[in-house]
């Protein structure tokens, strides 16, 4: 016969895991709702550091040139006299640069002193494969394996509360990897609910007795496996009553458009908003792999950028009507940019060295590095000017409080973006 305290705590295990399941439980318990993140404040608690940022991942290579026009470079539409946007119909940053027709809203946040624009970023000797220049950029490293992340080692340092916000159907990204908690990836508030086998009040009422570890008052050492589960459960349960209500009352400031991307940038500052200690959240929006057709003023690449310049537009002056403006840096990347000279199908060829967007209330606005040379290029590509990993030190060490040189190496001073 077993002992009063081992049928206990055995009956205890096996209750909780028949009368209840957390959706995915284990693998999309949001970090700071997880033990390995019980010691990072939330950004409403004293002592709590409130930066958060914010990753858009351009998927498939988005085109530089494009995005960040050369105004005044002669090369320029000599380089692209079908896709090549006319000086005039640019979006006026500066006497020589401009953005695409299409980025109004972000022009207007340039205007407002609230994006920095990054010139010919990249990394040396450019791989223009998807899978291994995306992986760089995900690893923040150039060596021959990589398995976790910028954002995994920074998060190793301290737990801070981190999501990626998905389309249900991609996986984690590798940038991603290596934290000590398991960043959850989540398409809506209502993915993160307690679900239970009750079919009437008074059931359910007992299990969540039993889920609060209200059914069984016998304590069990700290740090064992039941105690985890208490404690996680418990603060899960919270947790997820809290998301459901912020998901059923928390209205958006300001008007989204209906799109992917943009649905994600809303869930996004919902998150923030909810005062539950969300840092880091990581977002993609995909297909600019525009080797043919991609047009010019208007087109399949004009579509991509005025979707990303009007969701991230309402996602900024959300968060800012929200009164965290100040708190939230969002920060744009793609693998490669694309080569110099359009090609024969009316698009681009993969290529590198294009620019990177940061926007938030308390970058340092304009236009920082130098652009790549349109008439020395690389087997016609453009060389980069800007290691990405300057920017990555800046968001980490300067804005979120991270160690930049252990997750980067040593030599990647922060560049003054924020």
């Amino acid at each position: 016969m077993t002992t009063t305290t081992t049928t206990t705590t055995t009956t205890t295990r096996r209750d909780f895991l028949h009368a209840s399941t957390l959706l995915s439980f284990g693998a999309t318990v949001p970090g700071f709702l997880g033990r390995s993140a019980l010691a990072a404040q939330p950004s409403d608690k004293p002592g709590g550091r409130d930066t958060v940022l914010v990753v858009v991942q351009l998927t498939g290579g988005n085109d530089g040139l494009n995005t960040v026009i050369p105004r005044r470079d002669p090369l320029y539409l000599k380089h692209r006299p079908k896709i090549g946007i006319k000086p005039a119909d640019a979006l006026k940053l500066t006497d020589e640069f401009g953005l695409h027709p299409a980025m109004t809203g972000l022009a207007g946040l340039y205007a407002d002193g609230k994006v920095a624009v990054v010139h010919g970023v990249g990394y040396p000797n450019p791989d223009q494969s998807h899978f291994r220049s995306m992986d760089i950029w995900h690893a923040a490293s150039t060596a021959a394996t990589l398995t976790d992340g910028w954002l995994g080692r920074g998060l190793k340092q301290k737990p801070l509360g981190s999501f990626h916000l998905s389309d249900g159907k991609e996986p984690s990204p590798l940038a991603l990897a290596g934290a000590t908690h398991r960043v959850p990836s989540i398409a809506s508030l209502a993915d993160y609910q307690l679900k239970v086998s009750a079919t009437n009040a008074a059931e359910r009422a007992a299990q969540k007795a039993v889920i609060s570890g209200g059914a069984n008052p016998t304590p069990s050492p700290p740090g064992d496996l039941l105690d985890f589960v208490r404690r996680t459960a418990t603060t899960t349960y919270a947790g997820s009553d809290r998301l459901q209500a912020l998901a059923k009352g928390n209205e958006s400031k300001v008007p989204y458009p209906a799109t992917g991307l943009a649905t994600r940038l809303k869930l996004a500052a919902q998150l923030i908003d909810a005062g539950v200690g969300a840092r880091v959240l990581y977002v993609s929006h995909e297909n600019y792999d525009t080797h043919a057709g991609q047009g010019s003023a208007t087109g399949a690449h004009a579509n991509l950028l005025g979707d990303l310049s009007a969701a991230v537009t309402a996602f900024t002056r959300d968060v800012a009507a929200r009164g965290h403006g100040d708190r939230v840096c969002l920060m744009t990347f793609s693998e490669f940019g694309r080569r110099a000279k359009e090609n024969g199908s009316g698009g681009t060829d993969h290529g590198s060295g294009a620019p990177m967007l940061v926007v938030g209330g308390k970058v340092k606005a304009g236009l920082h590095g130098t652009h790549p040379s349109l008439e020395t290029l690389d087997d016609g590509n453009l060389v980069h000017t800007t290691d990405f990993r300057h920017v990555y030190a800046a968001l980490l060490d300067t804005w979120l409080g991270l160690d930049a040189n252990a997750v980067l190496g040593p030599g990647f001073q922060p560049l003054a973006v924020v």
